[in-house]
């Protein structure tokens, strides 16, 4: 049944097509020959298959893992360079008519539920631009009476139309349930970014097992980024909650979502989340299969060889020393300070109507806050990046692919990086680190790979430093 452009999800993620890949990579592995053909090819950033992918999973000695994680190391820098790209999640609603059996905002969980006014919504927006955010990723649970598509729309024109003295929300990204073409069509009218939608588990029937509720129904909510496309939002991101099945399956699977995006629309996922399942309210956590950190850092740097152009998100559902790892190998994006529930950045305390408190939707790993983030990324060489430029740039799907492709990107993501924190620098930082970060700038605008550029990326720079902001690329 196996068909890379069908829009049904039982042929483009086809069960039998990711067993076969998984079993012929167990002996496929054992010929190192192929192994490094394999590793070869992405190193010219070609991009890999599932196929290929499946076999990357199957490494298991150090050496050649070490490779696979130095290759990992040079696509990321040799696309994106050094800079991180920083958000927050923002959850207006806990509402939800599914009974997930791994989240803490399932239906039958006895929390307080409330859904943000546009008042509270504002408070939350002040206290995250304060933060120095720029990048929001909008989250809700499913329900379509406490919290319905209009109610987003609204929320999103709220957050725009939000202006301070160091600038304004620039981009708002969405995560909310499968929804309609039509509905897709609004959220592209309402500017977002990226839309984006876990996939959870590609296996159907752990996926049917593990939900009820609207939500249950596999193929409404794989197939939903071909209807976001068909609603007209070129940036799709995708993502397996890694815990919920075999992390070779997930991995497989979640390659030829990707491979049938790019074979259908002619455009790949604009980003791939890497979430994996952590304890929360109500939850019987041990039942599942966990995945240890040396298999999931197997898999971030096996993904960052299959599609080199993409943006890789990790979470703060990961520690401390574990996300560095993970930034070394491949990742492009990180959450920083995040608040998993509804009213946290203003601190507001939620009850229900007998007195129960509102939990959040899973316990985090990291909670340092974005200025000890932000810190922290610079002491290791890294440049935090705010940019939101090619959303506003009309640099977004077929626009913005063969410009990741072919590594030309980088003449916009370091300006674009460096102008970003200069900003955050002027408007939020301390004396201290305004000196440590402006080192940082100054060294690293020198490598602006177009002279053209570069000069005019010094001439922003000093535009900004006298006042000016939003200038970019």
């Amino acid at each position: 049944m196996y068909n890379v452009k069908s829009r049904d999800s039982n042929e483009f993620i086809d069960d039998i097509e990711v067993l076969l890949s998984i079993a012929e990579a167990k002996e496929i592995v054992k010929q190192k020959t192929e192994i490094d053909r394999i590793l070869t090819k992405a190193r010219e950033c070609k991009g890999l298959s599932h196929k290929e992918v499946a076999v990357l999973l199957e490494i298991d000695d150090d050496e050649t893992l070490n490779k696979m994680y130095q290759i990992a190391r040079e696509i990321k820098e040799k696309i994106y360079g050094k800079r991180i790209v920083l958000f927050a999640p923002l959850y207006l609603s806990n509402y939800c008519v599914n009974n997930c059996q791994y989240c803490g905002y399932k239906c039958s969980n006895k929390i307080g539920r409330h859904k943000l006014t546009q008042e509270e919504l504002r408070e939350e927006v002040r206290a995250l631009e304060a933060m120095g955010h720029k990048r929001l990723l909008l989250e809700a649970g499913e329900d379509d009476k406490n919290c319905p598509i209009d109610y987003i729309l609204e929320c999103i024109q709220t957050i725009y139309n939000e202006q301070f003295d160091n600038g304004a929300i620039r981009r708002v990204n969405v995560d909310i349930a499968a929804t309609t073409v039509e509905n897709y069509r609004k959220l592209k009218d309402a500017k977002i970014g990226t839309y984006i939608l876990f996939q959870e588990t590609y296996h159907k029937p752990t996926y049917l097992g593990l939900h009820s509720g609207p939500k249950r129904n596999y193929e409404w909510h794989t197939e939903a980024m071909d209807r976001a496309m068909q609603g007209g939002i070129d940036d799709v991101g995708i993502g397996s909650l890694y815990g919920l099945y075999d992390y070779h399956y997930e991995t497989v699977a979640m390659m030829m979502h990707a491979e049938h995006l790019e074979a259908a629309y002619g455009v790949g996922p604009h980003t791939i989340s890497f979430p994996r399942l952590l304890p929360a309210e109500g939850i019987d956590y041990d039942r599942f299969p966990l995945v240890k950190d040396r298999d999931f850092k197997k898999v971030v740097a096996a993904m960052r060889l299959a599609v080199p152009y993409t943006g890789m998100i990790v979470s703060t559902r990961e520690g401390i020393d574990f996300r560095k790892e993970l930034l070394e190998i491949g990742m492009s994006q990180m959450s920083a300070g995040s608040c998993v529930g509804v009213g946290g950045y203003a601190e507001r305390e939620i009850v229900n109507e007998t007195g129960v408190e509102e939990k959040p939707q899973f316990y985090l790993a990291d909670h340092r806050k974005p200025a000890e983030v932000i810190k922290w990324l610079v002491r290791d060489g890294y440049i935090p990046s705010y940019c939101t430029a090619c959303y506003r740039q009309g640099r977004t799907g077929d626009r913005f692919m063969p410009l990741a492709k072919s590594g030309q990107i980088g003449n916009y993501c370091l300006p674009n990086a460096l102008l970003t924190f200069e900003e955050y620098l002027q408007d939020y930082a301390d004396d201290e680190f305004q000196d440590i970060g402006r080192k940082l700038i100054d060294d690293e605008i020198l490598n602006v790979p177009d002279e053209k550029q570069k000069v005019t990326a010094l001439d922003y720079l000093n535009r900004i430093r006298s006042g000016e902001r939003d200038l970019r690329f």
